[in-house]
């Protein structure tokens, strides 16, 4: 078992879920149960994953929790370009969590 709090894969992906927050307040009303909500369950899912397999029992367990996180980091980077290909935001807002994301891919997920 892995103390999730001291993980620094775990503390990055909770200040992405705050930008992204952030981020996805400015989209449209109409979006609120649509591309907002799925921004943000997918934000929410990456920590929330990686917190979830930390307290498994076995290493594999864990890593299976890691795969399910990396795929919503997956699905997240493409619900952004989408809301800037939508001009729900602009591309200078979406860049540095794109980089955020791209430095979680890289380091454990």
């Amino acid at each position: 078992m892995h103390n999730f709090q001291e993980l620094k894969i775990w503390q990055k992906s909770m200040d992405i879920m705050v930008d992204v927050y952030k981020l996805s307040a400015l989209f449209p009303k109409e979006e609120k149960y649509g591309l907002t909500s799925q921004i943000r369950r997918s934000a929410v899912s990456i920590p929330s994953n990686i917190s979830e397999g930390a307290e498994r029992n076995t290493d594999g367990e864990f890593k299976n929790f890691l795969d399910i996180a990396s795929g919503s980091s997956n699905e997240l980077f493409t619900q952004l370009i989408l809301s800037e290909r939508l001009n729900l935001v602009e591309e200078k807002n979406i860049n540095p969590i794109l980089k955020e994301l791209i430095e979680v891919q890289k380091n454990e997920l």
